[in-house]
């Protein structure tokens, strides 16, 4: 083994980023958010920069990972697997384990088990170990994956119901609020001439159905013929999900987890022609048999925070061809180091078959050196050795000070209490909501 692709150090840094006030079917996303940067060191001097959710029990599984690395290969990612059942117990608590209803705000994704968590948490180190293996070979991560099919990846303008402002702390950015059909096309109107993006997805379950029924319908007047997908994670009974499927039929690409769960989604997928998408009912290995033999969904929008990293993802795209369910991919408040993740594993699959998520835009602040560019909201697929981007001590140093000089209010994302700020009589809504 050359010593020099051995890892010497992994550095874990938790930072907490401004996010706006995006609403969704829990509450509304918290003036900040955490993530976690990690830095894979090898004894050739290479450094490898790789990013996931920073919430505590994602740290608690992240450190004995990070003391159990060093010494191993950096082109090792197959043992990342092994070693992280060894040395990361369950983080959560005994309460958390109890409830087999809850559901991880980070992503929005579904139950919340311990291989979840360890996932998310692998994603980061993997991601980590590929760019600084493709550093030192000189290669692009999409070259360690197999290589490019397309040179560029197409992206979808992710549109939310938000508010100016949040509740607690006043601060605002330059968006305006958006809470009815004018506010959400006049958001995508900026998408498009901003980014210059040709499909949209709201995410809904935040309001009545009718009232998101109507945002869709005014984004199909304003953008005809153009894909749109409605998301509402999960917050609709069967009933609820197949009206609305009934009444958008003619314009939607796709509906995304109208319903919870792949039994309630296999009775959607019944009495319905629109495709569904999921990426909360079948985001692991044990959960794509009972979803694809019941036709449970028709796209799967995958992730590498949660399928564990960027070979996973492909293994996964790989099923999906086997039986013909179509692909995109999910996204969550992520930085530029994950989306140049995403970018590289998506230019790697043949079966990319939708525009991938993300919420890039939405985020003012990063720890690379030059921010992403969406170009006709696609983004270049770098072919510069590792992911292609510069980690900026500076700007991470800061992030990673606000984490320090937290009180903990924002170390765990909560989107239920940050609505509280505004309704203190606001609870977890049960689902269906509707």
């Amino acid at each position: 083994m050359n010593t020099a692709l051995l890892i010497d150090e992994v550095r874990l840094t938790p930072i907490l980023i401004a996010d706006p006030p995006l609403l969704n079917t829990q509450g509304v996303h918290q003036p900040y958010t955490p993530r976690l940067i990690v830095e894979v060191v090898t004894r050739g001097g290479v450094t490898g920069i790789g990013e996931t959710y920073g919430d505590g029990k994602y740290l608690d599984l992240a450190r004995p990972l990070a003391e159990a690395l060093p010494g191993r290969p950096v082109s090792d990612v197959n043992g990342l697997f092994a070693l992280a059942s060894e040395v990361c117990g369950d983080s959560r608590g005994p309460d958390e384990r109890a409830d087999a209803s809850r559901v991880d705000a980070g992503g929005l994704r579904g139950v919340q088990t311990a291989d979840k968590l360890r996932l998310s948490v692998v994603s980061g180190f993997e991601v980590a170990c590929l760019d600084a293996l493709g550093r030192t070979l000189g290669l692009p991560v999409h070259a360690l994956l197999g290589g490019k099919v397309r040179d560029s990846v197409e992206y979808s303008a992710y549109l939310f119901y938000r508010w100016a402002e949040h509740p607690d702390t006043g601060e605002k950015d330059d968006w305006d609020a958006a809470l009815d059909p004018a506010g959400i096309v006049a958001q995508a109107r900026r998408f498009v001439r901003d980014h210059g993006f040709s499909s949209f997805k709201l995410k809904g379950g935040v309001f009545e159905p009718e009232q998101e029924i109507a945002a869709v319908r005014a984004l199909a007047e304003a953008f005809p013929g153009r894909p749109l997908r409605l998301d509402p994670n999960g917050a609709w009974s069967v009933p609820t999900s197949l009206r609305v499927a009934d009444e958008l039929a003619d314009v939607l690409e796709y509906l995304e987890d109208p319903a919870s769960g792949t039994e309630l989604m296999a009775e959607v997928s019944a009495g319905t022609s629109v495709p569904l998408a999921t990426n909360m009912c079948v985001t692991t290995v044990p959960e794509i048999a009972e979803a694809f033999s019941r036709d449970a969904v028709q796209v799967v929008l995958s992730d590498h925070h949660y399928w564990g990293g960027l070979h996973r993802t492909r293994e996964l795209a790989a099923v999906c061809r086997a039986f013909g369910v179509g692909l995109s991919m999910h996204s969550n408040t992520h930085l530029g180091i994950s989306l140049a993740a995403m970018t590289q594993v998506a230019a790697t699959v043949p079966n990319l078959d939708y525009a991938c998520d993300s919420h890039y835009p939405w985020q003012t602040e990063d720890v690379i050196t030059a921010r992403h560019i969406f170009r006709d909201g696609r983004l270049d697929v770098s072919d510069a050795p590792g992911l292609g981007v510069e980690l900026d001590r500076e700007k991470l140093a800061v992030l990673h000070r606000r984490w320090l000089d937290d009180d903990g209010a924002m170390r765990e994302r909560d989107d239920a209490a940050a609505m509280r700020k505004a309704d203190p009589a606001w609870t977890t809504p049960s689902i269906p909501r509707w």
